[in-house]
């Protein structure tokens, strides 16, 4: 082919023009937060049916220890019984009619209404969680105590980050002796620094009124949250094995009056707290979260409801929590799977690190277990940003190492899609018979910025390139961009007269 055909099928564009072309970030995001999970199915169908039905067996015949009284009795008139051991048994039948009139779906808001998604289906979302009492200091790379201005500033950070869909609060304000002063202030936080939805833990039932009352002030007067509600509550209502947990009870018969979203977290330990075997405490732990349903939804059926069965794995060597590895993610994966197949909102953990630093140990970690519970089809993935050292820690360059690896991870779980355009047969005859390559094909350009990710902190350049600028690791990267992140991004979403008003009435530390 002589040299004039070659231009003409090139276009009139120079290289110049092509290579700035390409230089440039995509127009959209080509792994966006909500893609169709459910490629990895863990447990059989087979397996799945008996893990079921032992966990059913579980709740008929061995039943639930410490049950609060006004839940007895309201079990009871609903068809439940005392077995033998004083033990409250739901009977299969009742459980499976639960299960039918549970929530399915439910908005979860943000106040910015950009940031609200649907939970429930297929979809799958990464998010925060945690409760670490030590932070990863940006400066001296060693963990310290957590403070609430960590928290102000892990929630300004996250505001920034496109692949986690919601904050729920990574760190514990150890700085803040009473009980009241922690659960307001680290609503405030959530509610000044970023306006994607948030959640966080209540530790008493009396502390959701304030908390609510703070939100309602926000959201613009009395009611106003849970017309919107853009917080959920965590609570653990079992404490494994097969018992209720008072105080998580009475903070969620506080956030049903108030409006709150709930999500029930169980997180049975294997080999301790429930069976060492894989599929047992599977069964066990469902059975768990199955008790948290039936608890949620005798008071108020169909309530919006995170079915979020996360099963724990300790070291059995030494009794140690184990957050990284291939059983935790398996069972967390699985964990999903059960909760898609009774139809109800899922949430399960993921990336929850056993390595200290910023390596090659945590990212093997975050990345096993992240894509596969992404890939079962998670509705709410938790701990997936931020977390380290056996959920002890968080660290402020692990959320931006994890927001980049989310998405990958969501560009995995987005999948191929096929077509007799994208399949491409009339571009490859063009190339074949003609330059012998695709780079200044109109169809590559497209191709460019549909279907690939391209990371900011990972590293794709030659060594020579990479010495000469810098030789900097991934740790050094993020350790730049955060500080340059929190030395910018200083937002405060709360209105300043709304913000007097929130001050006079609570004792704001921040």
């Amino acid at each position: 082919m002589n040299e004039p055909q070659r231009r003409r099928r090139r276009g009139s564009k120079s290289r110049e023009e092509m290579l700035a072309k390409r230089s440039k970030p995509p127009a959209f995001n080509p792994a966006p937060p909500g893609p169709v999970g459910g490629q990895y199915r863990p447990l059989t169908d087979a397996q799945l049916e008996q893990v079921c039905n032992t966990s059913l067996r579980m709740l008929a015949e061995l039943g639930m220890g410490d049950v609060p009284p006004a839940l007895e009795q309201r079990a009871l008139e609903r068809g439940a019984s005392i077995n033998e051991l004083g033990r409250l048994c739901y009977p299969r039948a009742m459980v499976e009619d639960i299960i039918d009139g549970a929530c399915k779906s439910f908005t979860l808001h943000g106040r910015d209404e950009r940031h609200s998604f649907e939970v429930g289906g297929d979809r799958v979302y990464f998010g925060t969680g945690g409760a670490a009492v030590q932070t990863l200091d940006l400066d001296s790379h060693v963990y310290r105590p957590s403070t609430l201005a960590d928290l102000a500033d892990f929630t300004r950070l996250v505001d920034t980050l496109p692949n986690v869909s919601w904050f729920t609060r990574c760190c514990v304000a150890t700085d803040l002796p009473e009980i009241i002063d922690l659960d307001i202030n680290t609503a405030y936080c959530l509610m000044q620094y970023t306006q994607k939805p948030v959640g966080t833990s209540i530790t008493l039932g009396s502390h959701v009124d304030p908390v609510v009352d703070l939100f309602d002030a926000v959201a613009g007067g009395p009611g106003k949250f849970a017309e919107k509600p853009f917080c959920k509550v965590h609570i653990s209502p079992i404490i494994s094995p097969m018992r209720y947990g008072e105080d998580a009870f009475e903070v969620a018969m506080a956030s049903i009056r108030r409006g709150m979203p709930i999500n029930a977290i169980i997180a049975a330990m294997s080999g301790a707290t429930s069976p060492a075997t894989i599929d047992g405490m599977l069964a066990a732990s469902f059975a768990e979260t199955l008790a948290a349903l039936v608890m949620v939804n005798l008071f108020a059926p169909g309530y919006p409801m995170i079915f979020s069965n996360w099963p724990f794995v300790i070291d059995l060597r030494t009794g140690a929590f184990a957050g990284g590895g291939g059983e935790i993610s398996i069972l967390n994966a699985a964990a999903a799977q059960l909760a898609n197949h009774i139809g109800v909102p899922s949430g399960v953990a993921s990336s929850m690190a056993d390595a200290k630093a910023v390596d090659a140990q945590m990212g093997m970690e975050k990345a096993l277990s992240s894509l596969a519970c992404g890939l079962s089809g998670a509705n709410m993935v938790y701990e997936s940003a931020g977390m380290m050292a056996s959920l002890l820690g968080a660290s402020f360059e692990a959320f931006l190492l994890d927001n980049e690896m989310l998405s990958h991870v969501y560009r995995m779980i987005r999948g191929i899609e096929v077509s007799e355009d994208t399949l491409a047969f009339d571009t490859m005859k063009n190339v074949i018979t003609g330059e012998g390559h695709f780079i200044g094909e109109t169809q590559t350009m497209e191709a460019m910025e549909r279907d690939y990710v391209y990371p900011r902190l990972g590293d794709r350049l030659e060594p020579t390139a990479w010495a000469e600028a810098g030789a900097e690791d991934a740790w050094q990267r993020a350790n730049a961009q955060a500080r340059e992140i929190l030395a910018q991004h200083r937002p405060r979403y709360i209105d300043a007269a709304i913000d007097d008003s929130i001050r006079a009435q609570f004792n704001i530390l921040i």
